[in-house]
């Protein structure tokens, strides 16, 4: 039973002085997804999902080439951020963009996902849970059905993604001590 879904989205552009722009080199397969850091998941019944960020990363590109927009490359750093923050929500028991100190979302990603130098950074975030499950169809059903989420979704200048999902026995908070899988997904371009 689907018992919450994320209504909240967010972007942040930042524009800063720099010189020439620098690519990245993720990779974009499910394998370079994989390797990136596993958050240490804490006592309290919380476990990674690295299938679930893997089925939904397939899933959101199969959807951009659906309308002519480019596949999302995996990145690390966004893919640390996105744990990190899963595992914070589960842990905390809230639902929320803000980190735990109550700065905005863009602040600890701009943390792990860098601007390289770079003058352009533009970062977003769409967050989903579900008690006591939610697979890759049934996040992208919710997004697509809130237009702030299908817009970051479709956004065409998204380049990168992290996704970050955990399945927490008994959350607190919010989550009402269900059992719940949370997830966030963390965009990006820096040039």
């Amino acid at each position: 039973m689907i018992r919450s879904l994320a209504v909240a989205t967010a972007a942040v552009a930042v524009a800063a002085g720099g010189s020439a722009s620098g690519s990245t080199a993720a990779a974009t397969s499910a394998a370079a997804a994989a390797q990136a850091p596993r958050v240490s998941m804490r006592a309290g019944g919380i476990t990674g999902m690295p299938a679930l960020e893997t089925d939904v990363l397939a899933a959101i590109n199969t959807l951009r080439r659906s309308r002519g927009l480019v596949p999302l490359r995996a990145s690390v750093p966004l893919a640390t951020a996105a744990r990190e923050h899963s595992l914070s929500l589960a842990e905390r028991g809230v639902f929320d963009h803000a980190s735990p100190n109550g700065s905005p979302f863009w602040k600890r990603l701009a943390a792990k996902y860098r601007q390289h130098g770079g003058r352009l950074w533009r970062v977003g975030e769409n967050l989903a849970w579900a008690a006591p499950e939610l697979n890759a169809q049934r996040a992208l059903e919710l997004w697509l059905k809130s237009p702030p989420h299908r817009e970051n979704l479709f956004r065409p200048g998204w380049r990168e993604i992290g996704l970050g999902a955990v399945h927490a026995l008994a959350a607190p908070g919010v989550y009402g001590g269900s059992d719940v899988t949370i997830l966030t997904a963390d965009f990006g371009f820096r040039r």
